[in-house]
């Protein structure tokens, strides 16, 4: 059902080197990534990472080069093999799967989005898309038909008998994507997608990719490390560092509440009228009763970033504003002062 977990991580560690699992210990007893690798020559990748990723939800995991995100992703699909810990999706184990077994997972619950495209330079767009379909064995008047579907949702209608190499960077980008998402997958991996492009098409990329999750629901796990990207995207935000979770919530707890220095330094020159959503930052009826005594101004939608309505609210000055859903019926409230607390912080 929607908002249980889809996966669940568990104690999970990953040390590099020949002779990994009897260093776990170690590491619980608080050796780090430095001394780790100083005394024992062994790579400390994650350090007993615990998270949970609701179905339908999309997932951010962010943090600077070498603090193991990329590694953590690839434990999903187990293209990495852990030293220690669980990784559990829809109540199964992966990482006690058989070799068929992950292979057949790996085809039907998982696709991947790769940094660097990973498409197939002699094969056209449409036959890039539709490769993990054919791999699937599905009948090739179907499997086009699926494809083209795809090819024309992520706006290269007219490109499909090109080749990667006539294509610019966002556009392989969109075959990618296309392409994972014609096999139908459970659960979208991408790791660091939009890294490669342009501020204005990864822009572009990045509205496609919550367009389709608002249509399709799926369970998206997204890598990077830019936190506008993590602030736009996720439902939630865990952050790393050296291995180890340092902080994970959603955009306003990242934001407003950061739990180390470390987040503390990412999130500190964040302009966040750009950031946060009303939705975000609403509150329930009873929190402000005394304000809706006396009427709101304006309505705003639940996905309108406060710098959207701010000039309304400086002229206007409304002692609260709804927030209404899709379907026009009000979600919460935000109060004026609710609202100068969160830009003053």
């Amino acid at each position: 059902m929607p908002g249980s977990n889809k996966i669940e991580i568990k104690k999970l560690y990953k040390i590099f080197g020949p002779k990994p699992l009897p260093l776990v210990e170690k590491v619980n007893n608080g050796i780090g990534k430095d001394e780790l690798l100083e005394k024992h020559k062994h790579v400390l990748g994650l350090n007993n990472i615990n998270l949970g990723i609701p179905e339908q939800s999309l997932q951010v995991i962010m943090g600077l080069s070498g603090s193991g995100k990329s590694t953590l992703i690839r434990h999903i699909n187990r293209l990495i093999e852990p030293t220690a810990g669980e990784m559990i999706v829809d109540g199964q184990d992966v990482l006690t799967l058989s070799q068929n077994d992950l292979l057949e997972f790996r085809k039907n619950k998982t696709a991947m989005v790769f940094q660097k495209f990973a498409l197939l330079p002699h094969k056209t767009v449409l036959q890039n898309v539709s490769f993990g379909l054919y791999i699937k064995r599905v009948e090739p008047a179907e499997a086009e038909k699926k494809a083209m579907h795809w090819i024309e949702r992520v706006g290269l209608l007219g490109f499909e008998h090109r080749y990667p190499q006539q294509l610019s960077g966002g556009m392989q980008q969109r075959v990618g994507l296309a392409r994972a998402l014609a096999n139908d997958p459970d659960i979208l991996l991408m790791d660091e997608a939009f890294s490669a492009l342009d501020p204005l098409i990864r822009k572009d990329m990045q509205d496609i990719l919550l367009e389709i999750q608002s249509e399709l629901k799926k369970t998206v796990v997204f890598i990077t490390h830019d936190l506008d990207e993590a602030l736009k995207l996720g439902d939630s935000i865990a952050i790393l560092k050296d291995g180890s979770m340092d902080q994970e919530g959603n955009a306003v707890d990242i934001l407003l509440s950061p739990k180390t220095e470390y987040v503390r330094k990412f999130v500190e020159d964040v302009n966040r009228s750009r950031v946060l959503k009303a939705k975000n930052i609403m509150q329930n009826a009873s929190d402000i009763a005394k304000d809706l005594l006396n009427g709101q101004t304006f309505k705003v939608k639940a996905d309108d970033v406060i710098e959207k309505f701010i000039d309304r609210v400086v002229v206007d000055k409304p002692n609260v504003i709804e927030v209404m859903g899709e379907n026009g019926s009000a979600l919460g409230y935000l109060s004026s002062e609710r609202l100068s607390e969160i830009l003053r912080k």
